[in-house]
């Protein structure tokens, strides 16, 4: 069943095949959506002049099933789902074309926003493509190997996972289908991480600051750092960038709060 953001765009474009075209993208991976994807939204948004807060109103609204989201929570939504899509897999055509449409301020972050926007603008999707392979596939394995428990221990599926998923578990969150990546990747941490700033997830206030301290913040800044400085890294140094430093803004909040 489709949620009412992504009938909202199909109605406003005339339907799915229509929606499809205008974001450059298959007409059955449309069909196949229950809502749309956070990489998406930015390009549906622009396809269609359907807000965001309507399309995903869990990562971009003001309120949830969960209650009052407040602005800050929000803006954070907003980042860990672009990382999160980001790190999931290279970015199409559609997305790196929103990207170049970033703004920042002299704030850090709305510097890492700039820089970003500079790198879509000065790439394409192809070489995108093979970037993010180089980097996190590769031939036998990528040059960055972007899980909690490796980062950890030095292995894959360690304690450190078995820990994440007894605490996601508690929380009623679980992976959805076909993913087959573990729980400790970085785009579903992050992905987790939206849901619970975003009021997706029903879950008891400050579960998104128990994840993070318990199973990010030993690791993640550490892997961004290494993304900035991959040899094989041109267009997600900037994505290395951004990632450090919005988890350094996350860690200093918590310390505070």
């Amino acid at each position: 069943m489709r949620d009412p953001g992504l009938d909202e765009a199909i109605r406003a474009v005339g339907g799915v095949s229509e929606l499809a075209r205008r974001i450059g993208i298959s007409q059955p991976s449309v069909s196949n959506w229950e809502r749309v994807p956070a990489e998406r939204v930015a390009a549906v948004e622009s396809a269609t002049n359907v807000p965001r807060a309507i399309l995903r109103p869990d990562l971009f609204g003001g309120m949830t099933a969960g209650g009052d989201v407040d602005e800050i929570d929000s803006a954070r939504a907003q980042e860990y789902a672009l990382l999160a899509a980001l790190l999931a897999r290279a970015p199409d055509a559609a997305l790196l074309n929103s990207l170049k449409q970033l703004r920042g301020d002299p704030t850090p972050i709305g510097v890492a926003h700039v820089g970003l926007a500079e790198a879509a603008a000065s790439t394409d999707a192809q070489r995108v493509e093979r970037e993010y392979f180089n980097l996190f596939i590769g031939l036998g394995r990528g040059e960055l190997m972007p899980y909690g428990s490796y980062y950890l221990t030095g292995f894959l599926h360690e304690r450190p996972l078995a820990r994440l998923r007894q605490d996601l578990i508690e929380l009623g969150i679980e992976r959805s289908e076909g993913n087959c990546e573990p729980e400790d990747h970085a785009a579903l941490l992050c992905e987790i991480m939206a849901g619970l700033a975003g009021g997706r997830f029903p879950a008891p206030k400050g579960s998104d600051r128990d994840i993070f301290e318990k199973h990010m913040a030993p690791w993640i800044g550490r892997f961004f750092a290494d993304l900035e400085r991959a040899e094989e890294a041109d267009f997600y140094r900037r994505v290395g960038t951004l990632g450090r430093t919005f988890i350094d803004i996350e860690s200093e909040a918590f310390a505070l709060s």
